[in-house]
């Protein structure tokens, strides 16, 4: 039988790959639901190719765009919230790639559904971690990693018992800026930080990579999807991205996940498990890559690797208030507001300032992070000054 998916957030990079392959093996899946955020156009074309029958767009305004678009076919139109839960709930295996804390309502709505959920989007973990692992556990519902570096873990950890693992190792490119002075750093450009030198992804995530915050977010991701503390997940520096991430075992053993740098990889294995399928990703030849390069971050430099640790190891609300700052820091250095030394700064403030209890449900954990997001912009504007 054909597995039946919504892919959440259709129009950005993992959405597209996932598509990629969809409509490459059209015997093995049906789509069933597309949503985006506001790209009318490229939802409805997507919709249309794939004979979707629900297209979902978040920004309500474009709703009435989106059925103009969609006239004439057997696709139905919806918008908001309210549409994106329903495209969550309404198939087998769900692709959550909304970027940000957008994401967290309609995955969370899949989780608690009792669905195959393929995880891309880092930041709903992130926030409420504990939530979701634990919805999972009373709704049966899987929770696959799409993330190279977790999906990774997954693929090593495959077969083993929690107690044989000695710690987790997440590997880095370093980003764009892995060479650069704190002097040169000050005066980069949105444009420089978006310019990763491996990985073809959206100005956000690549500006995370360019801080290491993105580095940051997976360790909190790590943590709630294996069930390691802080202090049995590390992070390395590997230029190359070749080697995705290893995990460490209780005999010494270490084993290690090598692909090429092409996210269709671990979106394919999330898509076909717990089998697989092929892809159209370059194969890696190792006589090419010839070596393969380790280093430790630069505490001092990137910054973001100690504020997400100290988040984690804090607990309550902390990695809720560092991802909201984090999200007004990065939109207001692509905007020109601040500079990219400053991200990290508002970061910081943040979490000196801001520390309500953990959250008991998911309403809190918009609430604080939309109260964050305030204090945030609040300590832009300041450093605008």
């Amino acid at each position: 039988m054909k597995r039946r998916i919504a892919i959440l957030g259709a129009t950005g990079s993992i959405g597209r790959s996932t598509l990629d392959l969809v409509e490459r093996s059209p015997d093995r899946f049906e789509v069933v639901a597309l949503t985006a955020q506001g790209n009318v156009e490229a939802l409805a074309d997507a919709a249309r190719r794939t004979g979707a029958k629900l297209a979902v767009i978040a920004d309500p305004t474009r709703l009435e765009e989106l059925r103009s678009r969609l006239a004439g076919t057997d696709c139905r139109a919806s918008g908001g919230t309210e549409g994106l839960i329903e495209a969550a709930t309404g198939a087998d295996w769900v692709m959550a790639a909304i970027v940000g804390c957008a994401g967290l309502l309609p995955t969370m709505a899949a989780i608690e559904a009792g669905k195959t959920v393929a995880l891309a989007n880092k930041e709903a973990l992130v926030t409420a971690g504990r939530l979701m692992t634990g919805a999972a556990a009373v709704s049966g519902a899987t929770l696959l990693p799409v993330d190279s570096e977790h999906n990774a873990i997954f693929q090593c950890l495959a077969g083993s018992r929690a107690e044989d693992v000695s710690r987790l190792v997440l590997t880095a490119s370093g980003g764009p800026f892995r060479d650069f002075t704190l002097d040169r750093m000050r005066d980069v450009t949105p444009a420089q930080a978006v310019a990763h030198p491996r990985w073809s992804m959206g100005e956000k995530i690549s500006v995370d990579s360019a801080t290491l915050m993105n580095k940051g977010l997976e360790l909190i991701e790590a943590h709630h999807l294996f069930g390691l503390p802080s202090g049995r997940i590390d992070i390395v520096v590997h230029p190359q991205s070749i080697v995705h991430s290893l995990v460490e075992f209780v005999d010494g053993s270490l084993l290690a996940h090598l692909g090429s740098a092409d996210m269709r990889i671990p979106i394919a294995f999330t898509l076909a498990w717990p089998e697989r399928m092929e892809t159209p990703a370059e194969r890696l030849s190792l006589t090419e890559v010839a070596r393969l390069d380790f280093e430790a971050p630069d505490p001092e430099r990137f910054p973001a690797l100690r504020l997400a640790r100290e988040a984690l190891e804090r607990g309550g609300s902390a990695a809720i208030v560092l991802n909201a700052a984090n999200e007004i820091a990065v939109d207001s250095f692509l905007k020109g507001r601040i500079g990219f030394r400053d991200i990290c700064r508002v970061v910081e403030r943040a979490l000196e300032e801001i520390d309500p209890p953990a959250p008991a449900c998911v309403d809190d954990v918009v609430e604080i992070d939309r109260a964050t997001r305030d204090r945030a912009a609040a300590l832009v504007s300041e450093a605008c000054c």
